[in-house]
């Protein structure tokens, strides 16, 4: 005889051991941060990684546009920074420097980092970043 309640049962407890086994992600729930520096004695700010957003460095974090020279970007994250607001790229600018660059988990001075076209120096040229999980 076919017993509904047993089958049922069944597939609640296969579900819950599945959905409760699923990896979790890195995301703003995490509570990760980038901790961002200027060189011009203004000190180092702590901001939330919210995933995929622009962070315009405008308003109260005006102090920081194009004043940053260090980053620590967290574990599972990449983050980009860019010299114009909107999180736009723009591609080459400034006498052959990129527009942004990208930097996985890591301290980086942006004097010496990663670019498109080879190594660069990107201190004090980020007006905005965009983070997101690896």
């Amino acid at each position: 005889m076919f017993n509904s309640k047993a089958l049922l049962t069944s597939t609640v407890a296969a579900l819950f051991c599945f959905v409760s086994a699923s990896p979790v992600k890195p995301g703003t729930d995490v509570g990760a941060t980038i901790q961002v520096c200027t060189s011009v004695g203004t000190g180092c700010v702590t901001l939330p990684v919210v995933s995929d957003e622009c962070i315009d460095l405008t308003g109260g974090l005006s102090f920081l546009n194009k004043e940053i020279s260090t980053a620590d970007v967290p574990g599972g994250f990449i983050c980009t920074f860019f010299q114009d607001f909107g999180c736009v790229a723009s591609g080459v600018v400034n006498a052959g420097t990129d527009s942004e660059i990208v930097l996985q988990e890591g301290s980086w001075h942006l004097t010496s980092v990663p670019g498109l076209s080879g190594t660069t120096n990107f201190e004090d040229l980020t007006s905005s970043i965009s983070c997101s999980p690896l």
